[in-house]
């Protein structure tokens, strides 16, 4: 007996096939001589109905089994359906119970539940409707992602996780030691002896895999990473996570120009693929979750994105008739409200913002010709604000040496870094995405929690 997925029998089964589902039961309805189960197996938003006939082997047995929640495994034939909303279902010959589920005890039951008390029961939400079909658009993002760069001959490269640099000198890191915490070894003026330490440094987990990217993009030319990165941050909001995916291509031969466009792209392919793949999970987030979940998609799609520098930004702002809670000045960097109101409500589409001010960007942003700004980019989205955060990098050794310096760095400390701009070097560009940001924007979901499996956060590190 070949046993099918029930996205593909939703899709393509025909009547008088013999078939084999498993799955999870979702619902159970008796009535007098015969049972409709409704079976899912993750594989699609619609679950597959079971017929279940009183002639079946041990039918009042398993009948009492079957509670929402237990796992089965069915053999039988697809029939057309006389319900409303299905095609076809399956007349059950055989089925096996492999796990049951206590109907007094089993969280899930037939009603909605809210984020946050599924939040508690993380090892079994992913089989209610919203999470399944978040999950799958999660994996729909992700295929899309290597496919994008994968058809235009970038490299996929593994950055560290443990690293003992701060790429973004934010100084939000978590450290990584094999010192016994209870007895920490100490140097003569009482410091913690890292020598001792399993790599002999303060080391970290990572918070951005770009510098590691930049040393591959200037052998192969154009790379990306996608990995976890992590982040010390103690801030229990609904947009941060400690722990993270982040995607960043690095490209070599390129400028700010040439990355804006990559960057554009990138995004309109990924919305195009997900509508494609995933149009029921879709829609059923455009009905349930956000009514503008299709129209967002749609102008990501079908717009060219609004181009505009810092200062034009910070200009419009200005001008704004709206009381912005952050005041708006040159030399500030963009909130969250200033970076919405212009995707939202000015330009009413995905907005790049270039050419920051150098003293709130990071150390490896090449320094324009005004030595006031670096080629920086941001893409502010409508609903989310900044969705992509790019530069050219700083490619001048003796420019690059100086920002270091500037921003209190160490350049011994990055003394691989700086050789890249000794032997070699060349205009080079890359952006970065934080993959969780990419999924809540895609599907509407409010809290960032709930676009990943497992979401980590302070105090919070169950399943």
């Amino acid at each position: 007996m070949v046993k099918r997925r029930i996205a593909e029998i939703l899709r393509s089964g025909q009547p008088d096939e013999s078939i084999l589902i498993q799955g999870w039961v979702r619902t159970k309805r008796e009535l007098k001589g015969f049972a409709f189960i409704e079976v899912n197996d993750g594989s699609s938003l619609a679950s597959l109905q079971v017929v279940m006939n009183q002639n079946l082997p041990d039918y009042e047995a398993i009948i009492k089994k079957l509670n929402t929640g237990a796992s089965l495994e069915v053999t039988g034939v697809l029939v057309p359906s006389q319900g409303k909303g299905q095609r076809i279902e399956l007349k059950a010959e055989m089925v096996e119970v492999y796990g049951e589920a206590d109907p007094e005890t089993y969280p899930l039951q037939k009603k909605r539940h809210s984020y946050e008390f599924l939040r508690t029961i993380g090892h079994l939400r992913s089989r209610t409707n919203s999470f399944g079909a978040v999950f799958r658009v999660r994996n729909a993002c992700a295929a899309a992602i290597h496919q994008f760069f994968q058809e235009r001959g970038f490299l996929w490269v593994h950055t560290p996780i443990i690293t003992a640099s701060d790429c973004e000198g934010a100084g939000e890191l978590f450290n990584v030691t094999g010192l016994n915490l209870k007895d920490i070894p100490r140097t003569e003026n009482n410091a913690v002896d890292y020598a001792q330490d399993f790599f002999g440094r303060p080391t970290y987990l990572t918070v951005s895999g770009q510098l590691e990217a930049e040393v591959m993009a200037m052998a192969f030319s154009n790379v990306y990473t996608f990995g976890p990165t992590f982040r010390a941050e103690n801030s229990n909001t609904s947009r941060h996570l400690a722990e993270f995916w982040m995607v960043e291509p690095e490209m070599a031969f390129c400028d700010l120009d040439g990355d804006m466009d990559l960057a554009e792209a990138f995004l309109k392919h990924v919305f195009k693929y997900v509508l494609e793949t995933c149009p029921e999970d879709m829609e059923f987030f455009n009905q349930r979750i956000d009514d503008t979940v299709l129209a967002t998609a749609d102008n990501i799609i079908n717009n060219e994105f609004q181009r505009l520098t810092y200062t034009e930004a910070i200009s419009l702002l200005e001008k704004a008739d709206v009381k912005f809670e952050y005041p708006v000045s040159w030399g500030l960097d963009l909130q969250s409200e200033h970076e919405r109101y212009l995707a939202e409500q000015l330009f009413k589409k995905p907005v790049i913002v270039s050419d920051y001010p150098a003293k709130i960007k990071a150390f490896y942003m090449r320094l324009s010709d005004d030595e006031k700004t670096v080629r920086a980019m941001d893409i502010l989205a409508p609903k989310i604000g900044e969705i992509i955060g790019g530069s050219q990098r700083e490619e001048r050794l003796d420019v690059l040496e100086k920002r270091i310096i500037a921003q209190g760095m160490q350049p011994e400390d990055l003394w691989w870094y700086l050789d890249l701009r000794r032997y070699g070097t060349v205009p080079h560009a890359g952006f970065g995405l934080g993959f969780e940001r990419l999924v809540q924007f895609m599907t509407g979901m409010a809290n960032i929690r709930d676009v990943i499996p497992f979401p980590r956060t302070p105090q919070s590190a169950d399943f």
